[in-house]
C-alpha cells in the first residue's frame, strides 16, 4: 500500500511538472509604472529585456493569479495607443468644405510613433493566454485599456482579459489588484471617445474655417494658426471677460469715518458700521456729528470674547494640487501635474489625477503618517500627530475610485520642483490629519455722537498644522482691555477719501476655480487647457502671475459675442460634460449623445459662416486693420460622395476632377490607405453626383449624371441623349462599358457585399481599430477578376491576366497568424541551394512557419466570368450581361486596319522612310 500511494506521489509530480505553465501579458500606461509594478509583483527578481521600442521594456517574472503559478510578462505603452483621424481626403484642408467634417469618416489609427509599441504587443500577446491592463484608473486610463484589448484581440480574438484596479503604486496594492482582478469599463472608455471624437470634428471644422478666413482677409498680419477648441476658447473667454471687466471699469470716490484709541504704543482703530458712503455731505454730516468740540466720549457698549479657530486644509484633490502649485509654488499648473505623475510613477505618492477629498475609513493614515516620523523637517510634527491620533477633516466629494492624493513612500533624494511638490504634498497630508489651530477673538463695540464703531482682537492659543503648514499666516492682533460701560476719549476722528478699484486680472489658480465650477473639462484637463490657450497666443502671463488676453483672442471672443454666439461661454462644454458623466453611469447612449452635440455645433459653424463679416471686423479692430474687401475664397468645395468603399468597406468613395482638369475619377476618401479608384476619363466628358439616392442599394448610395463624348457611347446604354444617370453600383451595361468590377474589389478587401451601402454619422471600425500596417494598397486603376493589378492600366484595359496565374503570385498567408508568408531562397551550398521557401514575416518567426515553395498546393482557379453577347441595359440579378462594342486597331494617320502608322504608307517621317529603303 505504501508503496501504491508513492507511486501515485510521484505520478502526480510528473503530471505537474509537465503541465504547461500559464503566461499572461500585463502592459501598464508608462514604463516606469511596468518596471514598479514587476518590481513589487516579483520581489525585485524580474528580469528585463528589450521591446521593438527602446523607451517601453519587458520585465518578465513568475506570479500567483487566482490560485495557480503564472509566467508573468509585463511592457507598457506610452499613453494613448490609437488616436482618432479622418480618412485620407478630409486631412487636406482644402479638399473639402470643413462643414463636411461634421460626418466625415473618421477611424482609430496607431500614430507612426506608437508602432513599435503595438508591434511589440502583437508579438508577445501570440505566446500569451490572457491579458492584464494596469493602466491609470479613470477615463483616460480606461480608454488606453480598451485599445490595448483592440490591438491585441486584433492578433488573438479569443483572448480573456482581465483588469487591475488600483490608486498607487505601492507593493500593497498592486498585490491586492492582481488578488481582485475585474473586468474592464467599457462605459468610460466609451465618454473618451465621444469626447475624443467630437473634439476632432469640432475642432477641425471651426479651426480650418477661421484660419483661412482670418489670413485671407488679414495676409499681413495673421499667418499661424487660428485654432478653436470646445474647451480652450470657453477658457480663454473667462479670461477676456475679466480682462474686459477692468478696462470697462469707472472708479467711484467714497467715504468713511475711522477712530483710533491709543494707550502707550498700542492703537486700537474702530471702523464704522455704515462701512463707506459715495455721498460727500452726507458723509460729512455725520463727521460733525461725532467730532464736535468739546470733544465726545465714546462709551463701549459690548465686549464679546469668543473662540476662534483656523481650519486645517481638507485631504488634497487635483484641482486644489493645481491651485496650491500655481499660488505657493508658483509652479504652472501643467507642470505641477507632469512632477505630479512622475512622483507618482515612481511610488512616492498616489494617483494624483482624483476628484476625492475625504479619506475612507479603509485607508491606514496611521502608517503613512508614521513613514515621515523620520523626516528631520517635518518627523517631530508626525510624532505630534500619531500622539493625537490622525484625523482628517474629510470633504464631501468622491469618485469612488481614488483617495485623495497623500504620499506612498519616504524619500529625501529629491531636488528641485520636485523637492517642492513633494514637500507641498507630505506637509498637506499631515495638516489635514492634525488639529485646527485654536484662539481667543475679542469683539468690542463703541458708540459717539449716535454712531457705532466695532474693533476686533485675536490671540492665538495653540497653532496645531501652522506648525507644519508653511502656507498658511494666521497673525496674533492686540487690543487694549475694554469693559462694557466705560467710556474713553477717541484719540483720533478722520474722515479719510477712498475709491473703488478695478478688479484683478485672473491668476492661473483663479482660473482653474472658475473652469472647475462651470464644468470646463476635468480635473484632469484643466492644466492641458490652460497650457494651451498659453501656446495659442491667446493669453499671456504678466508680472506677479496674472493673466491677460492677447490681440488675437480678445478679437475671437468679441467676434463670437457680436455674432450671438456662445462658444466662448461655458454652456455648450458644460452640457457636453454632464453627457458625458452621464454615459459613465449607463443613463445615456454614447452615440445619441455625439450625434445631438454634432448637431448643436453644426448650427453653430452655420452662423458663424453667415456672419464671418462680423468676425473680420472685430479682429481687425484689435488689431487696428481694415479688412480686405474681397477675400479669395476660403471654403473649398463640397467633395461629393457616391457610395461606400467596396474594398474596405468602412470609407466613402467620392468624384472627384483631375489636377489638369480634363477627366474624373472615382476614389476612397481613405487613400493611400485604400488605393480603390475607378478611372472615368476613357469615355466620359463629365460626371457630377446627382441627388438622387438609388432606392435598390439603398443607404447613402448616389446615383452619378454622366456626360458621354460618343454617340454609340451613349447609344449603347439605350439613352438618348449624351448626359447619363444611374447607379455605378448596380448598373450592369455601365459598369460594363466602363470596365469597372465591383465584386472584384470586395473580394481583395476581404469585405461582404452588404457592407456597401450602410449609413452611419459615426463611421469607425467596429472593433475601434484599424492597423495602419495592413491597409488596404492592392489596385488602383479598374480591376477585373483575374487582372493583375501591377501591370497598370494599360494592361487590364487589354484584358490583363489570367485568374491562375494572378493567384500564383500572390504570397501564400501564414496557418497560424494569417499573415502574408515570406518568399526565400536557399543560399547555402548543399542540395537545396536555390530552392525557395516561405517563412512567416513576423520578427523572429514566433509563429515557425517553414513551407517549400514546390511544395505548396496549387490554388485552384475561380470560375471565369460570363459575358453575354445580346442585350442592352441588364443588370447583375441573374440577367444577361450587355457586352462593349469594341473596335479593331485603326492607324493612327490614315484610319484603316491591318497596320500602324509606323509602317503607314502614308507617313513621310523621313527617318521611316530611310528604314524602308534599309529593309528593301
Amino acid at each position: 500500500m505504501v508503496i501504491f500511494l508513492q507511486i501515485c506521489r510521484n505520478y502526480c509530480k510528473l503530471i505537474k511538472n509537465n503541465v504547461p505553465k500559464m503566461k499572461y501579458l500585463n502592459v501598464a500606461e508608462k514604463n516606469d509604472a511596468a518596471k514598479t509594478i514587476s518590481g513589487f509583483l516579483s520581489r525585485g527578481s524580474s528580469r528585463r529585456r528589450d521591446g521593438l521600442s527602446v523607451y517601453n521594456k519587458i520585465y518578465e517574472f513568475n506570479a500567483a493569479v487566482n490560485g495557480r503559478d503564472v509566467q508573468m510578462v509585463m511592457t507598457s505603452v506610452s499613453g494613448h495607443l490609437l488616436n482618432y483621424e479622418f480618412s485620407g481626403a478630409y486631412r487636406n484642408w482644402r479638399s473639402c468644405n470643413p462643414v463636411q467634417l461634421f460626418d466625415a469618416t473618421v477611424m482609430k489609427c496607431c500614430p507612426e510613433d506608437s508602432v513599435k509599441i503595438r508591434k511589440t504587443l502583437e508579438r508577445e500577446i501570440r505566446g500569451c493566454s490572457a491579458l492584464i491592463i494596469w493602466t491609470d484608473c479613470d477615463r483616460e486610463g480606461e480608454n488606453i485599456g480598451i485599445e490595448i484589448i483592440d490591438v491585441c484581440r486584433n492578433v488573438k480574438n479569443n483572448l480573456t482579459v482581465y483588469r487591475a484596479k488600483f490608486s498607487e503604486i505601492t507593493a500593497a496594492s498592486v498585490r491586492r489588484a492582481l488578488d481582485n482582478l475585474v473586468q474592464p469599463d467599457q462605459r468610460q472608455s466609451q465618454a473618451v471617445d465621444v469626447r475624443s471624437e467630437l473634439d476632432l470634428r469640432i475642432g477641425a471644422a471651426f479651426t480650418r474655417f477661421q484660419t483661412l478666413r482670418l489670413q485671407s482677409v488679414f495676409p499681413t498680419i495673421i499667418d499661424s494658426l487660428v485654432s478653436y477648441g470646445s474647451c480652450q476658447i470657453p477658457t480663454l473667454g473667462f479670461v477676456v471677460q475679466r480682462y474686459k471687466e477692468a478696462e470697462n471699469f469707472v472708479p467711484q470716490k467714497f467715504w468713511k469715518l475711522k477712530l483710533t484709541h491709543t494707550v502707550g504704543d498700542l492703537t486700537v482703530e474702530f471702523t464704522w458700521a455704515r462701512n463707506r458712503l459715495f455721498d460727500k455731505k452726507c458723509c460729512e454730516v455725520f463727521f460733525m456729528l461725532v467730532k464736535q468740540s468739546p470733544p465726545l466720549l465714546a462709551t463701549v457698549m459690548s465686549v464679546t470674547q469668543k473662540p476662534k479657530s483656523k481650519w486645517r486644509p481638507q485631504p488634497m484633490d487635483t484641482i486644489e494640487l493645481e491651485k496650491l502649485g500655481s499660488r505657493k509654488l508658483k509652479i504652472s499648473a501643467k507642470q505641477t501635474m507632469t512632477i505630479a505623475e512622475k512622483l507618482y510613477q515612481q511610488g512616492f505618492i498616489s494617483y494624483p489625477r482624483t476628484e476625492t477629498n475625504m479619506f475612507s475609513k479603509e485607508i491606514n493614515l496611521r502608517g503613512l503618517v508614521e513613514k515621515q516620523a523620520e523626516h528631520p523637517v517635518w518627523g517631530n510634527f508626525a510624532q505630534r500627530v500619531l500622539e493625537w491620533g490622525p484625523n482628517p477633516r474629510n470633504g464631501k466629494k468622491s469618485d469612488q475610485a481614488h483617495p485623495p492624493i497623500h504620499p506612498t513612500k519616504f524619500t529625501t533624494s529629491l531636488s528641485g520642483n520636485e523637492q517642492k511638490v513633494y514637500e507641498l504634498i507630505v506637509r498637506h497630508f499631515l495638516a489635514c490629519v492634525s488639529r485646527d489651530a485654536l484662539g481667543s477673538e475679542t469683539l468690542v463695540s463703541v458708540e459717539i455722537g449716535g454712531e457705532e464703531f466695532n474693533a476686533s482682537g485675536l490671540l492665538i492659543l495653540e497653532r496645531n498644522y501652522l506648525d507644519v503648514y508653511i502656507y498658511d499666516r494666521w497673525s496674533a492682533k492686540e487690543i487694549h482691555e475694554y469693559e462694557r460701560g466705560t467710556s474713553f476719549y477717541p484719540s483720533t476722528i478722520d474722515m479719510p477719501e477712498g475709491s473703488t478699484t478695478a478688479p484683478q486680472m485672473l491668476t492661473e489658480a483663479d482660473l482653474i476655480a472658475l473652469m472647475e465650477k462651470h464644468s470646463i473639462g476635468t480635473d484632469a484637463t484643466h492644466a492641458e487647457h490652460i497650457n494651451t490657450v498659453k501656446e495659442r497666443g491667446y493669453i499671456g502671463e504678466v508680472e506677479n502671475g496674472y493673466l491677460v488676453p492677447g490681440t488675437l483672442g480678445m478679437g475671437l471672443v468679441e467676434g463670437y459675442d457680436a455674432m450671438s454666439l456662445t462658444l466662448a461661454q461655458p454652456q455648450l462644454r458644460a452640457g457636453l460634460e454632464a453627457d458625458l458623466k452621464a454615459i459613465c453611469d449607463g443613463t445615456k447612449n454614447p452615440d445619441v449623445v455625439l450625434k445631438d452635440q454634432i448637431e448643436k455645433y453644426r448650427e453653430v459653424y452655420k452662423i458663424i459662416t453667415e456672419r464671418a463679416q462680423i468676425l473680420d471686423e472685430k479682429v481687425g479692430f484689435r488689431f487696428n486693420s481694415t479688412p480686405q474687401q474681397n477675400p479669395q475664397a476660403v471654403e473649398s468645395h463640397m467633395m461629393e460622395e457616391v457610395f461606400r468603399c467596396p474594398r474596405c468597406g468602412t470609407n466613402k468613395m467620392v468624384l472627384k476632377r483631375k489636377s489638369t482638369n480634363n477627366g474624373v475619377y472615382i476614389s476612397c476618401t481613405d487613400y493611400p490607405r485604400c488605393k480603390s479608384v475607378f478611372w472615368l476619363d476613357d469615355v466620359i466628358k463629365d460626371a457630377k453626383v446627382s441627388g438622387q439616392n438609388c432606392q435598390r442599394c439603398g443607404g447613402e448610395t448616389k446615383k452619378i449624371t454622366m456626360t458621354f463624348k460618343q454617340r454609340d457611347t451613349w447609344m449603347f446604354l439605350n439613352s438618348d441623349t449624351p448626359e447619363y444617370t444611374s447607379c455605378l453600383l448596380c448598373d450592369s451595361a455601365l459598369k460594363s462599358l466602363l470596365d469597372i468590377d465591383i465584386e472584384a474589389l470586395r473580394r481583395q478587401g476581404g469585405e461582404s457585399s452588404n457592407s456597401q451601402g450602410s449609413s452611419s454619422v459615426r463611421n469607425v471600425p467596429s472593433s475601434g481599430y484599424n492597423s495602419a500596417t495592413n491597409p488596404s494598397t492592392s489596385s488602383s486603376r479598374n480591376t477585373r477578376p483575374g487582372s493583375d493589378p501591377s501591370r497598370g492600366y494599360d494592361s487590364q484595359r487589354r484584358g490583363g491576366t489570367s485568374s491562375a496565374s494572378s493567384a500564383s503570385t500572390t504570397s501564400p498567408t501564414c496557418p497560424k497568424c494569417s499573415q502574408q508568408l515570406k518568399k526565400l531562397t536557399v543560399k547555402k551550398a548543399g542540395g537545396n541551394q536555390g530552392r525557395e521557401f516561405y517563412v512567416c514575416p513576423t520578427p523572429e518567426n514566433p509563429c515557425r512557419t517553414f513551407i517549400w515553395a514546390d511544395e505548396m498546393p496549387a490554388p485552384a482557379n475561380p470560375p471565369p466570368r460570363s459575358r453575354a453577347t445580346n442585350g442592352r441595359g441588364g443588370s447583375d440579378d441573374g440577367t444577361e450581361n450587355p457586352t462593349r462594342p469594341r473596335a479593331k486597331r485603326k492607324c493612327a494617320i490614315c484610319r484603316r486596319e491591318g497596320h500602324t502608322r509606323t509602317n503607314c504608307p502614308q507617313n513621310i517621317n523621313p527617318r521611316t522612310k530611310r528604314q524602308k529603303q534599309e529593309e528593301t
